[in-house]
């Protein structure tokens, strides 16, 4: 098994950054990344029906996935695990790497947020107090959650976490 690999869940993934769609990312510009960020896309099966949730955040008046920066030396899947946790009140369990997500922020600065597919080993949601980061946390159908989300990168996620369980569950 070469070292990029991983394996999740029995699964053998490739959590690299060289294989998480970086076709249109250079090297130069992978190397001038100066904000890493880890994040979910979070799923739970409902009476047969699966739901996903999207976070709202005040400051930007947005609604997106949880997600956030690194603390330093910190792994992506370990980051992505704590800010699920702190902006959800959730326990997950990482399930399948996603695309990662490239862009520039407010201040100009490269930014990379790896996501992972995710679901639910414990803790609610509406227990969460809301605060000045996240107000509200609301379980979607997929349909649904895309018309919510406020960025064409989120709904493509949501588009490969959907044709992931998809697969699953013929």
């Amino acid at each position: 098994m070469c070292c990029l690999q991983t394996v999740y869940h029995g699964r053998l993934t490739h959590p690299s950054p060289f294989f998480y769609g970086l076709t249109h990312t250079s090297m130069s510009e992978m190397q001038a990344i100066e904000i890493r960020a880890a994040g979910g896309v979070v799923f739970r099966e409902l009476d047969g029906r699966v739901e996903l949730l999207s976070i709202h955040r005040p400051k930007y008046d947005d609604w997106s996935f949880p997600k956030g920066k690194l603390d330093p030396g910190e792994s992506f899947e370990a980051a992505a695990l704590r800010e699920v946790r702190e902006e959800t009140g959730l326990g997950c369990r990482l399930d399948a790497p996603l695309q990662s997500v490239h862009y520039q922020d407010s201040h100009g600065r490269l930014k990379e947020v790896r996501y992972w597919l995710m679901s639910v080993a414990g803790g609610s949601v509406e227990a969460r107090t809301p605060d000045a980061e996240v107000d509200e946390g609301r379980w979607r159908s997929p349909a649904r959650t895309a018309k919510m989300l406020s960025y064409p990168r989120d709904r493509e996620l949501l588009a490969e976490a959907v044709e992931i369980l998809a697969r699953r569950n013929p």
